[in-house]
């Protein structure tokens, strides 16, 4: 099976993609990015990704993952976060992979951006409970124990202040409100040290745009867990995506193989009782 894989990153002003090399999880190819559509309707959003894939010469047998703002269950969107809210119950997988006519899987965003970090980034051999929180717009959360995902965990909407965690410390709320790294770690230090208090994790590691500048507000936090910065930035959700789909691939692969010698075995059996 080929060591590559397709990954699209769907966010609510562009849809993002290119071919992973997962023997080193960097892009196999420049990524090409297309504004979403607007409305971002299921329909439209399909097509636009057709036409994603449809850029780059990729074999029509590998796999795509694709990251979707959104709670996801079986492949199926439960909400929708920055895209149209005709997505809530959609078949994401199936959806895609008749427009596309690749097997896609579709995974939250914020999850697949732990999954590149726990293979390639930061998370990499780390055991016990870590933690991939991304400050942005809202904020995402990945949680991983003993490098297995928990997913959909939406740790940006635990209560803080009577209201989602995320409109107090996301990174747009620094910007709206002008604060200053000081006051911002603050709001971090009391972020962090409730998810510290509820998961006892052995590592968070803080992503976003804003975790380029780590150096001026992580230091200021307090906590008993190592925190640290990201490593995979804008390309996280690609390749995130794109290690998801191998392992999925993989694993109906060897389901179908298991149950191909399971019938031989059967028909092997029946030929024999009937000798």
């Amino acid at each position: 099976m080929s060591k590559k894989a397709f990954g699209i990153d769907i966010g609510g002003s562009g849809i993002k993609g290119a071919p992973v090399d997962l023997s080193s999880g960097e892009l196999a190819a420049d990524r090409l990015r297309i504004p979403t559509p607007q409305p971002s309707t299921p329909e439209a959003v399909a097509d636009t990704v057709a036409e994603l894939i449809a850029s780059f010469d990729i074999a029509t047998d590998m796999p795509v993952g694709v990251t979707f703002p959104a709670v996801i269950k079986a492949g199926v969107a439960q909400t929708a976060a920055n895209v149209d809210k005709s997505w809530i119950g959609t078949d994401v997988d199936a959806l895609l992979t008749a427009r596309t006519g690749h097997d896609v899987f579709v995974v939250n965003d914020a999850d697949a951006a732990g999954i590149a970090e726990m293979k390639y980034g930061a998370g990499r051999r780390t055991s016990g409970v870590v933690q991939v929180i991304t400050l942005g717009t809202g904020v995402g959360s990945a949680t991983f124990v003993d490098g297995t995902l928990v997913p959909n965990t939406e740790l940006g909407h635990l209560l803080l202040h009577g209201d989602s965690a995320e409109r107090y410390m996301a990174s747009s709320i620094k910007d709206e409100q002008d604060l200053d790294w000081e006051t911002w770690a603050g709001r971090l230090q009391e972020y962090f040290s409730h998810l510290e208090f509820l998961f006892s994790p052995t590592r968070i590691i803080v992503g976003g745009g804003v975790s380029k500048k780590h150096k001026h507000f992580l230091p200021l936090l307090d906590l008993k867990t190592e925190i640290v910065p990201a490593t995979l930035r804008n390309g996280a959700g690609i390749v995130g995506a794109a290690v998801l789909a191998h392992r999925e691939e993989k694993a109906l692969l060897k389901a179908d193989e298991k149950a191909a010698k399971k019938a031989e075995e059967k028909e092997r059996a029946k030929r024999g009782a009937a000798k």
